[in-house]
């Protein structure tokens, strides 16, 4: 991923807050592809003219496929600062779903226990005594259907591996374009997910601060739907 053609929400001394393309990692991984981490510190280097290695900090993550805000570090004290409120509950992290199908119900609480297989890099629903269970929760309230699909908003409680793939699909409505966990329901096509708006508190103003960014509604299956009417 070239540094000019980083989308950039925000920025500051402290924070930068930036657009996650699909199926781009957000951080170095196992793969050695480019990554958008390594897309950030380029752009500061290049842009503020910085010597040697240049810091920021991964505060949080966004499954490959899945595109959506999300929020750097520029030093290590809001780097420490924003980590403390990912683990204290001080992110508000909600996501645009288009499922496959539609769940029973349609706004709910979703609560499991998951279990990470490093073998297969697969996230299984599992009971809370199983070695390795960690609770997961979301809530979901399904704003629209239409062809057989369904546009779910989703606040997430907990941040846990594949959470919303796997959880949506243990109710039988698959993330659209989820062909790991979508099984029979599974149908072709890049993943609808997207981490639409990103609310936390600036780690040294302290302003309340909420970024929002639309999925790509002109492409199928998110131009089914009237996206723009939700998630304001």
């Amino acid at each position: 991923m070239d540094e000019k053609e980083l989308i950039i929400l925000y920025e500051d001394n402290h924070i930068i807050v930036v657009l996650k393309p699909q199926n781009t990692a957000c951080c170095p991984d196992e793969s050695k592809d480019d990554n958008l981490l390594d897309c950030v510190k380029r752009y500061i280097k290049t842009t503020y003219e910085k010597p040697g290695n240049v810091f920021t900090g991964l505060v949080h993550r966004l499954d490959r496929p899945t595109g959506g805000v999300m929020v750097f570090a520029k030093t290590s004290k809001a780097a420490a600062r924003l980590s403390e409120q990912m683990k204290t509950g001080g992110f508000e992290k909600r996501y645009f779903a288009v499922l496959c199908g539609s769940p029973s119900k349609k706004k709910a609480t979703l609560e499991n226990y998951l279990k990470k297989h490093s073998l297969n890099n697969m996230v299984y629903v599992c009971t809370q005594t199983e070695e390795g269970a960690k609770f997961a929760s979301l809530d979901y309230e399904i704003k629209e259907e239409a062809c057989g699909l369904s546009l779910a908003e989703i606040n997430l409680n907990t941040g846990r591996t594949h959470q919303i793939r796997v959880q949506t699909a243990s109710i039988n409505a698959p993330v659209y374009g989820d062909m790991r966990y979508g099984g029979d329901k599974a149908v072709k096509g890049k993943l609808a997910l997207w981490a639409y708006s990103l609310r936390f508190t600036h780690p040294t103003t302290g302003e309340k601060l909420r970024f929002v960014a639309q999925p790509p509604v002109e492409s199928a299956p998110w131009n089914k739907f009237d996206i723009e009417n939700y998630g304001v």
